[in-house]
């Protein structure tokens, strides 16, 4: 048996400038962390399995080649959260397989294979950010062009505990819509529609800011970059934002809440709202009627495999 499990991520700034074409005519940069809200998959050796389910779990087996073995997919995060959950999933199902066939393999390399599965077996449209951060965990600086680079950021433990204690994850309960929020931007910065692409060149730019606050541990600095970002966020779609998102919004903000911004391609999911550490019980008591508050912690490592009882398949 072979268990593997990767984290999800708050993704602070640059999404979208993941995905392509963009990262390859203009360059991307994304500043993400992972969280511990993981997803988790037992593989396992059986006779006769029954076809998988889950379109993820048969995607991966089909592209590897792999039968004689049942999975088994669980998570600890709603369902289409915004937390790159799939992604998660992926990069979690990519280990499994490469530790059933006792293959060595760097995280960069499970980030690379996770994507690639869901875009040419799934045909999902979407980016590299998600993957690497369940692949590497702790923050990431991700520059992007026709290749990809990670960075670890050194988070100082005053700042991890910082961003622990200042940021507040909110699940709007309403069901996003990714996929085709991601087409529709796509095709706008396809046609060079200038509001779309000044706003992503923009949004590359305050990722970078960001990893810089966190290396600082200036999670002052990065609330207001974020909050930044999300009004160039919401330009590149009227899809992106929801009546509930701009409810959370007013009764953060009002609550003391210096930072704000939905998480993923949004159209829902969940929000992160950032505060002074005495604003917080504020912000989370205004929160608590539009969603349900969402306990987190800082994932320091990405994906990470046990085995026990293995027969490895050739």
């Amino acid at each position: 048996m072979i268990v593997a499990s990767a984290p999800t991520r708050l993704d602070f700034g640059g999404g979208w400038t993941d995905v392509p074409p963009f990262p390859e005519e203009r360059g991307g940069f994304v500043c993400n962390l992972a969280i511990e809200r993981r997803a988790t998959v037992t593989l396992v050796a059986v006779d006769d399995p029954s076809p998988p389910a889950d379109a993820l779990v048969a995607a991966a087996l089909r592209r590897a080649g792999l039968s004689g073995v049942q999975v088994r997919l669980t998570s600890d995060f709603p369902v289409a959260a915004g937390l790159g959950g799939s992604s998660a999933a992926g990069v979690a199902l990519q280990a499994a397989i490469a530790a059933w066939r006792g293959e060595r393999w760097q995280p960069t390399d499970l980030a690379e294979r996770s994507r690639a599965t869901e875009v040419d077996e799934l045909g999902v449209a979407g980016g590299f950010q998600d993957h690497y951060a369940a692949a590497l965990g702790g923050a990431l600086g991700l520059t992007l062009g026709r290749t990809r680079h990670a960075e670890r950021l050194a988070l100082t433990a005053a700042a991890t505990t910082a961003l622990e204690a200042r940021c507040c994850v909110i699940y709007t309960g309403e069901s996003r819509i990714s996929a085709d929020t991601i087409t529709a931007v796509l095709a706008a910065y396809r046609d060079r529609v200038p509001r779309v692409v000044q706003a992503l060149d923009r949004m590359r730019a305050l990722a970078r800011g960001m990893a810089e606050s966190l290396l600082t541990g200036n999670v002052s600095e990065l609330a207001e970059l974020v909050s930044e970002h999300w009004v160039h966020q919401q330009s590149l779609h009227p899809g992106i934002t929801t009546a509930r998102i701009t409810q959370l919004e007013a009764a953060v903000r009002a609550a003391g809440a210096t930072g704000f911004k939905a998480l993923g391609a949004s159209g829902g999911g969940c929000v992160v709202a950032i505060a002074p550490v005495g604003a917080m019980s504020a912000v989370r008591r205004a929160a608590a009627p539009l969603g349900e508050v969402l306990e987190w912690r800082v994932a320091r490592q990405g994906v990470v495999v046990s085995a026990s009882d293995v027969a490895a398949s050739d």
